[in-house]
């Protein structure tokens, strides 16, 4: 039995920090869905990255998600620190008691510090000395061997201090809402889709070695377009993803509906939602189809997909078996951008992962 737990009878409000990317952040929801359930008198905000706020917005056991915008910096020194003081303002008149920080970023020390909360859980990290150990009440342990994915990581810290989640409670939370979905309506009735089934792909991500060659994903919407699917491609507002839906669609011998560049975080939610099927690399957009409880086909190279695979739905991960050095956690081999493990695999088992999931 766990010798410190918190007593959640005696916690008023929590902040849970999560200063990652878009998929990080929404691989925490969990976190507060289960804090929740345990303690349904808590209120519990979060704190994250401003362009990352949507995956945590409507959440329902979330009741404020504070935010720090990266580019405070841009607007000069006093404006940043001006903002940066009215943040630590609003996070002190909380009076948190409880402040969970998922990962090792040095804030998230300063800030336990800072709002004087009663508890505070981190994770152990070499180095740091005492203004990291003294600023945590409780310290949590990762694995150091095998691999565990990001969701149990974040999992973790609950059950550091006495709280056990149950299989049911684990599950990815995002909320499109109603203006993404009433937008997404009209977008669908553009293409004609408003009530015909359809494919989502997203080929793209931010990391150029995470994604599947161009001639790859071509020849695969080809078969699906010769069987008769419709596809609709998303990307992200970013000239490197629009440039690779342009050489997708040029290369395509029927161009496939797009949506690329048109979407926001809620509004790609909705969009996966209604798919028969996402297909797309380790990415955001493969978390948010998870947590849509969307079928997904995750195509993975040098990054872990025992950590990082789709969480909780039905899904088929393609990955290399011939390279013995992945997952390698590099960007690329050598650093070359370019992953051997993932380009190297072959249409045709992706398109069989499709039909798998097609059929049932």
């Amino acid at each position: 039995m766990l010798k410190d737990p918190i007593p959640l009878d005696t916690i008023h409000r929590v902040l849970v920090i999560k200063l990652r990317h878009h998929g990080d952040v929404l691989l925490c929801s969990p976190v507060f869905s289960v804090l929740k359930a345990h303690a349904p008198h808590v209120e519990i905000d979060a704190l994250v990255y401003a362009d990352t706020a949507e995956m945590l917005t409507q959440h329902p056991a979330i009741d404020r998600v504070h935010v720090i915008d990266r580019r405070w910096k841009k607007h000069g020194l006093l404006a940043h620190i001006v903002a940066e003081w009215a943040l630590f303002q609003s996070l002190r008149a909380r009076h948190y008691d409880l402040i969970i920080h998922l990962t090792d970023h040095p804030r998230g020390a300063w800030i336990s510090r800072l709002c004087s909360a009663r508890w505070a859980v981190a994770r152990k990290v070499s180095g740091r000395g005492a203004w990291w150990s003294n600023a945590f009440t409780h310290f949590l342990s990762s694995p150091r061997e095998g691999r565990r994915h990001a969701v149990e990581l974040n999992l973790d810290a609950l059950r550091r201090i006495g709280v056990y989640p149950t299989e049911d409670e684990r599950r990815l939370t995002l909320v499109a809402g109603d203006l993404a979905e009433a937008q997404l309506t009209l977008l669908l009735q553009n293409l004609g889709l408003e009530t015909k089934p359809f494919i989502h792909i997203h080929p793209a991500s931010r990391w150029h070695f995470k994604c599947w060659p161009v001639e790859k994903m071509v020849a695969l919407i080809d078969q699906l377009h010769n069987e008769g699917h419709h596809v609709v491609l998303s990307a992200a507002p970013d000239v490197t993803e629009m440039a690779m839906i342009d050489a997708v669609q040029a290369q395509l011998k029927q161009p496939a509906l797009s949506l690329a560049g048109q979407l926001s975080l809620k509004e790609l939610a909705a969009l996966t939602a209604r798919a028969r099927l996402f297909i797309g690399v380790d990415s955001a957009p493969m978390h948010i189809a998870a947590a849509m409880g969307t079928p997904t086909v995750a195509l993975f190279g040098p990054s872990g997909d025992k950590e990082w695979g789709p969480w909780a739905v039905t899904h088929r991960i393609i990955a290399s078996d011939i390279h013995p050095c992945r997952p390698c956690g590099i960007d690329g081999c050598g650093g070359s951008k370019v992953s051997d493990c993932l380009i190297t695999l072959p249409v045709e088992r992706v398109y069989r992962a499709v039909q798998e999931l097609l059929s049932r």
